[in-house]
């Protein structure tokens, strides 16, 4: 005779019940977040992704993209508020495929949780749906793992994958770049997803201030700042890359914009970024000030202001700055690409942001 117990997974932590509510409240969601590629629905094993839309292109090129939001997520747990979270994992993605010039075509992600909360799982999901829908990107599937003893029944993490396609002939990268060509800045939500653990260290730990606190310069509470979701240029960057003559693109996150702005630069030419061009967000300001934090320090680690970047032809600056503003990006000139001197692929930031 078997002494298992209907109820012994239960024990164990997990809950096949809840589970399968979370699954039910998420529906509504991601039946928005669909394209006509797109086969079946959810509940099955494998997305279904109708690969022969791709007929269309001479040499289609698949990219792909993992990733995740790192410790953003101990703001939203400590909120309890968990839709952006969701939003912020998807720019994560889509942004770093839209670089080398790819369509993200479709997303599947990953939340582990220490315990299934169905309303906080369709929470999550609603604003991964929201986010493809933006990004015009199909969100094919995913998977909710619940982790007792592992972590704490209101800990969780999300991370995701996403696939893209460009046409061979028009994948931007460091070969296009050409001396002469602008640096594009593109205006940033916010932190975006990166440099929270030092956030958190010098305004949480250190500064102990609360995320309730109303913050004067930031015209609202710390916890609404700090979890303003990341921005999507996904459509913006595809048309600017379809518009213009722009010949490269660098999503601005972990190592700030230099660091990133170098992995599309070929060895023989460098870049110079005026930070006199634009002001950083006061959020960026309140980090370096209250946690006394050296700038080469805070711009390795924050974005300081600046979410994505392109190499366009200076004979299409004006254009390109006007397609980003039909999309609602506020883009300027930060700098100029030019032939290296001695040591090339590097960036200098010049000049100093005003009011700093």
């Amino acid at each position: 005779m078997s002494d298992h117990k209907p109820n012994a997974y239960a024990e164990a932590g997990v809950s096949i019940e809840a589970g399968d509510k979370a699954v039910e409240l998420m529906k509504v969601w991601i039946d928005k977040a669909r394209r006509p590629e797109m086969i079946g629905g959810i509940g099955g094993f494998a997305g279904l992704f109708d690969a022969s839309a791709l007929k269309s292109y001479e040499r289609p090129l698949l990219a792909t993209s993992a990733d995740g939001v790192g410790t953003k997520v101990a703001i939203a747990q400590a909120l309890d508020k968990h839709d952006t979270i969701g939003f912020d994992l998807v720019g994560m993605l889509v942004d770093d495929l839209v670089v080398c010039g790819a369509e993200p075509l479709f997303l599947t992600d990953y939340i582990a949780t220490g315990r299934v909360v169905p309303e906080r799982i369709a929470a999550i999901v609603k604003g991964i749906a929201e986010a493809c829908v933006e990004a015009g990107c199909a969100l094919l599937g995913g998977e909710t793992a619940e982790h007792p003893g592992l972590l704490g029944p209101d800990e969780y993490d999300v991370a995701g994958s996403t696939t893209g396609v460009v046409e061979a002939d028009r994948l931007l990268g460091p070969g296009r770049v050409r001396p002469g060509d602008v640096v594009l800045a593109m205006e940033a939500s916010g932190l975006h997803s990166n440099g929270y653990s030092l956030v958190r260290h010098v305004l949480l730990a250190t500064a102990g201030w609360s995320l309730d606190r109303h913050v004067d310069e930031l015209g609202r509470t710390l916890g609404e700042e700090l979890l303003e979701p990341t921005r999507i240029y996904a459509k913006a960057c595809l048309a600017l890359a379809d518009r213009t003559r722009t010949h490269a693109m660098s999503h601005v996150t972990g190592g700030g914009l230099a660091a990133n702005l170098e992995r599309v630069l070929p060895v023989e030419l460098t870049a110079t970024i005026d930070r006199a061009t634009w002001t950083p967000q006061p959020v960026f300001d309140l980090v370096r000030r209250v946690g006394d934090v050296p700038q080469p320090d805070l711009e390795m680690t924050l974005n300081c202001g600046v979410g994505m970047v392109a190499l366009t032809d200076p004979a299409d600056a004006d254009a390109a700055i006007a397609v980003l503003g039909e999309h609602g990006v506020r883009a300027w000139i930060a700098g100029e690409v030019s032939a290296a001197a001695e040591r090339g692929g590097t960036v200098e930031l010049v000049g100093q942001h005003p009011g700093w």
